[in-house]
């Protein structure tokens, strides 16, 4: 049985993929075009899939090809993988075409915080970044990785100073290629009055680190705290470029995207009341003492339903 949670850092570094505006006009012209098709553009990250899997016992990443038929065949229209290097996308591309899924965004996780590494960190982001250029990517998400995941340790100033210059120069030089850098949050920046999350936010230009807002961590860092999470909406609504999507009943995250401890009708119409339509991606993922009712593929197609639902005046 799946009794615990992969960590994201983890499960990136084990794998080889089997083989406020969108830098603003972005964003824009995502939108036109989900305008004129009349219905929203739904997208899923990897990491979900891979921990589902894991509780049935097998291996997404080797079931590639299968699992990314479940991935259209749940309701979904695009994909977001999370990348180690430009070559793990050269087998991805071909089955993203043969199964109809777009690939509007990308994970990439970096390490920022330490000057003797940032450069290099920098460098790897980019070159991944113009690989998945060439399969239409418009979004790179990263999220700068802790001094250790899992552990208690926090950034000093000093530290969170050489972060801030370097995402903002990521940013940057991502923007120079035609493409736009959404930082990602986990919980652990929420720490110490979310001093990590803040200085990120405010310490670089909007104009080159947007957002992309996982609203269940901020949620789950700020001690399951609904309050928090609109605070940052009001603070930096107008930043988010993607949305992740996750949901918890009395704190554990839920089978399915449904209604939960999170409003997210609420966050759906702060959204629209800023005026911001980010790129919508499903993280709707299992960890110790979620339930187990139905199949993985079940799952999915409840929770892109739902998603539909709470976010149709997006298309």
């Amino acid at each position: 049985m799946f009794n615990q949670v992969i960590s994201r850092r983890r499960f990136v570094k084990d794998l080889a993929l089997a083989g406020g505006a969108i830098a603003m006009g972005t964003n824009s012209a995502e939108s036109t075009e989900q305008n004129r098709s009349g219905k929203l553009h739904l997208a899923c990250n990897q990491y979900p899939w891979t921990v589902f899997y894991a509780r049935d016992n097998r291996d997404f990443n080797k079931e590639l090809n299968k699992g990314l038929g479940e991935v259209t065949a749940s309701g979904f229209d695009g994909y977001e993988p999370l990348a180690n290097n430009p070559e793990e996308l050269d087998r991805l591309g071909p089955l993203l075409k043969k199964h109809g899924l777009e690939m509007r965004s990308l994970y990439v996780n970096s390490t920022l915080h330490e000057s003797d590494k940032a450069q290099a960190s920098i460098d790897s982001v980019l070159a991944i970044a113009r690989r998945a250029k060439e399969l239409s990517t418009k979004i790179i998400v990263t999220n700068p990785s802790p001094i250790r995941w899992g552990g208690p340790e926090n950034k000093d100033d000093a530290q969170l100073r050489v972060q801030a210059v370097a995402i903002e120069k990521l940013g940057r030089e991502m923007k120079a290629i035609g493409l736009t850098l959404a930082y990602h949050n986990h919980d652990i920046e929420l720490r110490n009055a979310a001093r990590e999350f803040h200085n990120i936010m405010a310490g670089t230009d909007p104009a080159y680190v947007t957002l992309c807002l996982d609203a269940h961590w901020i949620y789950r860092g700020a001690g399951n705290s609904a309050v928090a999470l609109f605070d940052i909406l009001k603070l930096y609504g107008s930043r988010i470029t993607e949305l992740h999507l996750r949901q918890s009943k009395d704190n554990i995250w839920a089978e399915t995207f449904s209604e939960g401890d999170i409003n997210y009708q609420a966050l759906s119409k702060h959204l629209l009341d800023v005026g911001v339509r980010p790129h919508i991606v499903m993280e709707q993922a299992v960890e110790t003492g979620t339930p187990k009712t139905m199949s993985t593929i079940e799952a999915f197609q409840k929770s892109s339903q739902y998603a539909r639902e709470v976010f149709a005046a997006f298309a």
